[in-house]
């Protein structure tokens, strides 16, 4: 695992004092780390819990990021106006469409800054997605992590997770071919209780070593995120975890 170093994810002031606002919504969680704490430079896989997972982590995580999201995130309001009404809160959280063409009407606008603010790796599904793996090593060298949600949310954001798209697997082929060996953290958000679980770290050639295909690694890690969310630890334990993270 590479060195830790001194890195500071590159965000503008008024994105960090937007943070410190938001921190009214999203209140801090317990990080719950089953290993080694997140360095620089890996791949963290995680449940996606509506926005409630990706804010944790950008509001709270001691650690440098950088996030893959949909191109249409980061296409400019128009697109991502189309994009939340029809597929984040019409297919994915169940909305009335036309509750959500209302509704976005407000939130689009405001969810282009934030976004601007985010400083997303856009990914894609076709061949510009070679774009995102060159933005995501370029990251990873300079000590940023990597943050996917790669769930198939198909169905909505689940509880259960029951699949997880390749793209990761495309992006630590790749690392691993050009001689970094990625370390991935596994990690489940739970919103019931404000939990968020991280696994110890697995480097990708461990993964990789028996010969399993790009698909069996991605149902291992899945069924693995599951298992972390349900994970049940005593009231000590949570709130240690929420005593050292105020520290931060």
């Amino acid at each position: 695992m590479e060195k830790e170093k001194n890195v500071i994810s590159k965000r503008k002031w008024w994105f960090r004092l937007l943070k410190k606002i938001m921190k009214i919504r999203y209140k801090r969680p317990a990080f719950i780390y089953l290993g080694e704490k997140i360095t620089n430079g890996g791949v963290i896989l995680s449940n996606h819990e509506g926005t409630d997972a990706p804010m944790s982590l950008e509001i709270y995580l001691d650690a440098p990021i950088r996030m893959w999201g949909a191109s249409e995130m980061n296409s400019g309001l128009k697109q991502l106006y189309k994009y939340q009404t029809r597929v984040y809160y019409h297919e994915k959280k169940h909305w009335n469409l036309h509750l959500a063409r209302l509704f976005c009407l407000i939130a689009s606008p405001l969810t282009n800054m934030f976004y601007k603010g985010l400083n997303l790796i856009s990914t894609y599904h076709d061949q510009r997605f070679i774009g995102t793996i060159k933005e995501s090593i370029n990251a990873l060298r300079a000590g940023e992590n990597i943050v996917i949600y790669p769930e198939d949310s198909t169905n909505g954001y689940l509880q259960e997770l029951e699949g997880f798209h390749l793209g990761f697997t495309a992006l630590c082929e790749v690392c691993k071919r050009r001689g970094m060996d990625l370390p991935i953290y596994v990690s489940y958000f739970r919103k019931s209780d404000k939990v968020y679980i991280i696994d110890k770290p697995i480097m990708y050639s461990e993964l990789s070593k028996d010969g399993a295909t790009k698909e069996q690694i991605a149902d291992r890690l899945r069924i693995r995120c599951n298992e972390l969310g349900k994970m049940q630890f005593d009231e000590l334990t949570i709130k240690n975890a929420r005593k050292k993270q105020k520290n931060y």
